[in-house]
């Protein structure tokens, strides 16, 4: 059972992104206006916008949530080549009630290019964050005391040769520190387009430990899926296709003279592939239990796909960008009209609520421009 509903966003441009704070209470949206909004979620359901100002001096990428462990933490990227790092603060008191407002805490401008994807690391992990660029650059950052936002320091920069287009941490505390960075090359040759880098510990480097030979066609999205309990890692990834590849360590006695001194080494495999979009694929987002996984394309559906305990994986709903749920039989495809709305060429935002998915994110996709 899913219900829609529609948010009169009011953005003057396409939106971009949209994303849920940890409690899935409140959301931000982006947009080509060089704005970015917050919506709070009151007791009956209904959202309402509670913060909204201009971030940048180009289009708005993206937008993240740090974990509230953390603060009222928003962190956005942008075409005009910076990432920003905003707090909500109290900004003064009065008997009617505090005042709140988000401020810029930092301004990092390391890039040279558009930035063209930002994310917190998971909370293990401390306050860290990474940001991607069309110049092939993925930077990371930490913020040295977490109760001073307005100093970062790069710590690391990994140059992967290829236009970076988006990337995720890797969510499981049982394993290394893990990035997996995906490439909107257009160039069939230039070999496959997504990235596996892991830290270590022993020399303080991100390395590179495997690249997804599969994928050759430009990807839009990349995701880890979280992890509860699998000896294994699932990325989802958004290209042509949607693709779900399991990521496995090999243990030392496997490795045999595939390893590489003080290098892990995975097993790569195609889990599921759908094609079942048509067209290019431009967001996906997994539940919170990662049996779940939902995705969105310029077909101007979301398709939300669900697997069992054998890894079979199949789709369990099929939604229009006006929210109308498509039955068996019925053709899936919409008017030009509505597929554009769907796909973020409209100033609006819709969201999803289900029963058995929880926190399922539905976004608005456009291409960078």
């Amino acid at each position: 059972m899913f219900v829609s509903s529609s948010l009169s966003a009011d953005h003057k441009d396409l939106i971009h992104d949209v994303a849920y704070d940890f409690h899935g209470r409140r959301m931000a949206t982006c947009s080509s206006d060089q704005s970015v909004k917050i919506w709070d979620q009151g007791e009956g359901g209904e959202w309402h916008c509670s913060a909204n100002w201009k971030t940048h001096s180009g289009s708005v990428w993206r937008v993240t949530w740090a974990h509230p462990e953390f603060g009222q933490v928003i962190a956005t990227c942008s075409f005009d080549r910076t990432a920003s790092v905003w707090e909500e603060l109290v900004v003064d008191s009065s008997p009617d009630g505090s005042h709140k407002n988000w401020v810029k805490k930092a301004c990092l401008v390391d890039s040279r290019t558009s930035v063209t994807d930002v994310q917190f690391c998971p909370k293990h992990l401390g306050l860290q964050l990474a940001t991607c660029s069309s110049d092939g650059i993925v930077r990371i950052y930490e913020a040295p005391d977490v109760m001073n936002l307005s100093q970062w320091s790069l710590q690391f920069e990994i140059v992967c040769k290829l236009s970076c287009s988006c990337l995720s941490w890797n969510p499981s505390r049982m394993h290394s520190p893990m990035i997996a960075v995906g490439s909107d090359d257009s160039n069939p040759s230039a070999g496959g387009k997504v990235l596996i880098y892991e830290y270590y510990d022993n020399n303080r480097k991100w390395q590179k430990v495997e690249t997804i030979m599969s994928i050759t066609d430009p990807v839009r999205d990349v995701e880890f899926s979280p992890n509860l309990g699998r000896s294994y890692h699932l990325l989802g990834i958004a290209s042509k296709d949607v693709h779900i590849i399991s990521i496995k360590p090999l243990r030392k006695e496997q490795l045999g003279l595939i390893g590489q001194a003080g290098i892990n080494k995975f097993e790569m495999r195609p889990t599921a592939t759908f094609d079942e979009h048509k067209a290019t694929v431009w967001r996906l987002s997994w539940n919170v239990t990662g049996t779940v996984l939902a995705t969105s394309g310029d077909d101007g559906c979301v398709r939300v796909w669900k697997g069992n305990y054998l890894e079979n994986w199949k789709c369990i709903a099929v939604l229009r960008g006006d929210g109308s749920q498509v039955k068996p039989g019925e053709p899936q495809t919409q008017t030009s009209a509505n597929s554009s709305a769907a796909n973020g060429q409209s100033s609006n935002a819709r969201y999803i609520r289900s029963g058995p998915v929880s926190h399922l994110h539905v976004q608005n996709q456009v291409g960078y421009h």
